[in-house]
């Protein structure tokens, strides 16, 4: 007769305790994809500030990330080479995505970015989930969304005022074509199913093989024009944090905490990159734009929670 096993004392308390360990390395995970998040919004628009061109920025990111996967080329599928959607999504996540968010930071400011960037993302993936797959909003995500939509319009209140310039206008553009690009890049990622390392290497290395000739042929160049301390900030920031580490921790995170916390954690990301860029970029933060900055973070921690309702829409859908 077998006898049921019982967890000793010890034995609950060992489980505890690897439980607790496995829990801090999501959360420290997670929190390096939100410093590296937010870092890339502030070095991006660094690298914007200089004399370097948005295409000198692609191409040091490219360039870089390219030459630390190229050891495991070997262990890409050849049918890879061959498959249409993956040089779609090179396309789209690589290249477009890259130009036109490159461009828009040599205009814009970074707390714009913040906004439009990873805090427009829940807003542009649901209506291109719904373009694509007729996928509904949950009550609590249009709740979200309503409020990220009041810190886009917190954006919009200097162009009511005349507080606008036509590149700050264009920049603003840019970076809010980028979010489209990269919520359609999101959507058909999770539409077709590929697995995120052949998808890090082949969308970095596609992306260098479509655009680095085209740049090294025919686009300006700057390079010359900045310190070298520059070049390789620009080129080792972009080129392994936003384009691998950031891809290794998120997973990691939410391996362990799981995509609605995780999705909770990111919303930091447009304040933490907003107000850090008033010290360490000298940009204007204003009232408006603080409101801005919250609210889409707010906005973005509310969407990331799709099962709940808020508590006072909850309490008012019971009377």
């Amino acid at each position: 007769m077998h006898r049921l096993h019982l967890p000793t004392l010890p034995e609950r308390s060992m489980n505890t305790q690897q439980k607790s360990r496995q829990q801090l390395w999501g959360y420290l995970a997670a929190a390096g994809t939100v410093a590296i998040w937010t870092g890339f919004i502030l070095i991006s628009r660094m690298g914007g500030k200089t004399a370097l061109t948005a295409y000198d920025v692609m191409a040091l990111r490219l360039g870089t990330a390219s030459l630390l996967l190229l050891p495991f080329l070997r262990g890409m599928p050849d049918r890879a080479w061959r498959d249409r959607r993956l040089w779609t999504l090179a396309l789209l996540g690589g290249v477009a995505y890259c130009v036109l968010v490159y461009a828009g930071f040599k205009l814009a400011p970074a707390a714009h970015a913040a906004i439009l960037l990873p805090g427009m993302q829940p807003f542009l993936v649901a209506g291109a989930a719904f373009l694509l797959h007729g996928e509904r909003l949950t009550p609590a995500r249009c709740w979200g969304l309503l409020v990220i939509a009041a810190g886009v319009a917190c954006v919009a209140v200097p162009y009511l005022g005349g507080g606008w310039s036509p590149a700050l206008l264009y920049g603003d553009l840019l970076i809010f074509a980028a979010s489209i690009v990269w919520a359609l890049y999101s959507v058909l990622v999770k539409r077709w199913h590929y697995g995120p390392w052949i998808l890090t290497r082949f969308v970095t290395l596609g992306s260098a093989l479509l655009y680095l000739p085209v740049y090294l042929l025919f686009l300006p160049k700057q390079l010359a024009a900045v310190p070298l301390s520059t070049l390789l900030l620009q080129g080792l920031y972009q080129g392994i944090g936003p384009t691998i580490l950031a891809m290794l921790l998120f997973l990691k995170a939410v391996s362990i905490l799981g995509p609605v916390r995780v999705g909770a954690l990111i919303a930091l990301v447009p304040v933490l990159a907003g107000v850090a860029a008033a010290p360490l970029l000298n940009e204007a933060l204003t009232a408006w734009l603080l409101g801005g900055l919250v609210c889409v973070s707010l906005g973005a921690l509310i969407a990331a929670r799709p099962g709940r309702l808020p508590a006072a829409a909850a309490a008012n859908s019971r009377l």
